[in-house]
């Protein structure tokens, strides 16, 4: 994998190469100065770039930029309702946006790791931000729960925070930031990376609000056949067997509705189509 461009908190006389493993090592009372005057001025730029953005993928953009400071490449975005048990959308929500492997996007939902994942649970009942290995060490876990952790670690996600975020009705969603190796950022980076998730939030939800109603893509029925098993965790060559065609043709209706929604992924895809109600689980 590409390794993310050089930070420029990374290029500051005196701090190590990986800014994170400067957090893990410098406790919290004496983190060096420079670092506090380079996370300030890059919390700033973030704020500064995202003034006048008006799309929320842009948006999202500039985090993920602003997350390589701290030596997260990856964030996911969702909203849940009071009721909801896994991170199926709900209509008129901002949509759900991330940049994890594809790999393991899909490998989450085939698993039905959505169901029990131990980070929304614990967002319910929290309005801080918390480490994944603190939940992981958690008496309350369980060993299903922690198998999430165990295998998102098998794709490259090894370590991370949990942000809540959380709105009116009982409606809340979480910002999620993944890093690639197995050390923890100090509380102070927490707090940065806090600040700039809600704001995120907060600029998404106007966005949202703004925009109204989502014009529904025409999707055939097959297409929404296809993507119907598709965000029901089912492979291209189960979703052929259960259908009754290749799994060529499978792919094709699947690229077909990516194109369509707009996604990157056949997990976006169908989480895409579950939002705005062309398809129901």
């Amino acid at each position: 994998m590409e390794r993310p461009r050089m930070t420029a908190v990374s290029q500051l006389r005196g701090l190590s190469t990986r800014v994170s493993d400067q957090f893990s090592l410098v406790p919290a009372m004496h983190f060096p100065e420079a670092a506090r005057e380079a996370f300030a001025l890059e919390f700033g730029r973030f704020l500064d770039q995202t003034d006048g953005v008006a799309k929320s993928e842009h948006l999202f953009d500039l985090l993920s930029d602003f997350a390589l400071n701290f030596d997260c490449p990856w964030i996911a975005y969702g909203s849940l309702a009071p009721d909801q048990k896994g991170l199926k959308p709900v209509r008129g929500d901002p949509a759900v946006m991330l940049n994890y492997p594809h790999e393991w996007q899909e490998r989450y939902f085939e698993m039905g790791y959505d169901r029990i994942d131990p980070t929304i649970k614990r967002s319910r009942r929290r309005a801080e931000a918390f480490r994944w290995s603190d939940v992981y060490k958690d008496e309350s876990t369980t060993e299903d729960e922690r198998r999430v952790f165990d295998d998102a670690a098998t794709f490259g996600l090894r370590s991370g925070i949990s942000v809540p975020l959380h709105g009116p009705d009982g409606r809340f969603a979480i910002m999620n930031f993944a890093q690639a190796w197995d050390g923890e950022l100090q509380n102070r980076a927490i707090t940065y990376l806090q600040l700039a998730a809600l704001h995120f939030h907060l600029r998404v939800g106007k966005f949202a609000n703004l925009s109204g109603i989502e014009e529904t893509p025409n999707l055939s029925p097959r297409e929404k056949e296809c993507i119907l098993w598709t965000a029901k965790g089912k492979s291209s060559w189960e979703i052929g067997k259960i259908v009754g065609i290749s799994v060529n043709t499978v792919n094709f209706h699947i690229k077909n509705v990516m194109r369509k929604m707009d996604a990157t992924s056949r997990t976006t895809a169908a989480i895409k189509a579950l939002k705005i109600g062309i398809i129901e689980l």
